[in-house]
């Protein structure tokens, strides 16, 4: 992904969910539109998962991971420790470095000249000390991208 494109985009949001599809470059207007991010309410805080699909629209056989908000977090930051569901896949799928993840979003106050919108993924040193972030700049418009494969 280092030094591709990339673009998200808030395809849907309503009070219980948000969709944003995260899109990566591999050519000239060519997209890799495997992934979605799914932010839903949950009795108890927030969730996020991630939904991955292939060009046909079938799934992977690694999507809808994720995890839950363990503390309140505040209107700017959000953190996700990894859920048992997403333990028992990655055990599953041979990725038991990923059995400690946490992921992030971020998203600055609007109406700010630098509106930024964060994802980011860690892991603990005793995983593989894994961090990735990645920030998209919300203080100048894009055309929406197409849609994610499957949708």
């Amino acid at each position: 992904m280092a030094g591709k494109p990339m673009i998200m985009h808030a395809a849907s949001c309503d009070l219980d969910e948000i969709k944003i599809p995260f899109h990566i470059a591999e050519g000239l207007d060519e997209w890799d539109r495997s992934r979605t991010w799914l932010i839903t309410r949950t009795d108890q805080g927030l969730r996020l998962k991630h939904r991955h699909r292939h060009e046909d629209g079938s799934l992977d056989a690694v999507t809808n991971y994720g995890g839950n908000t363990n503390r309140t977090g505040t209107a700017e930051r959000q953190e996700f420790a990894v859920d048992a569901e997403s333990i028992a896949s990655f055990q599953a799928n041979d990725l038991d470095q990923s059995v400690n993840n946490v992921w992030a979003v971020e998203i600055s106050q609007p109406g700010q000249s630098n509106a930024h919108f964060s994802y980011e993924l860690r892991r603990p040193e005793t995983a593989d000390g894994r961090y990735f972030r990645v920030e998209f700049d919300l203080s100048k418009p894009v055309a929406p991208p197409p849609p994610p494969w499957g949708d």
